[in-house]
């Protein structure tokens, strides 16, 4: 059950991370790393390609090094969404770790 809300904050760092820069997977990976998260590369893609099938990232494919990389970017729809979350974050932060 963990892995479950777990998954939905990598979700918004992903939309965060691609709001910034284009970004692909092996980056993700070691930048959630870095905020603890420890993903497979078999989490990791799905989610990608879910956000980009409902609309949230769109992807650029590049040549680097002889190999084929996508680079995500997010899309109007995906910055709806990260702000709405990013309410939502604010909100949950004041609850619970600030009204005690």
């Amino acid at each position: 059950m963990l892995k479950d809300f777990f998954l939905g904050f990598v979700k918004i760092h992903i939309l965060y991370h691609a709001s910034r820069e284009p970004i692909y997977g092996v980056e993700l990976l070691e930048e959630l790393g870095r905020h603890g998260y420890r993903l497979s590369p078999g989490t990791l893609y799905p989610t990608l390609h879910r956000l980009e099938k409902e609309g949230y990232l769109s992807v650029r494919k590049r040549v680097v090094d002889g190999k084929v990389r996508k680079y995500y970017t997010i899309t109007e729809q995906g910055m709806v969404i990260l702000d709405e979350a990013r309410k939502k974050i604010a909100e949950l932060v004041d609850e619970v770790l600030l009204d005690r």
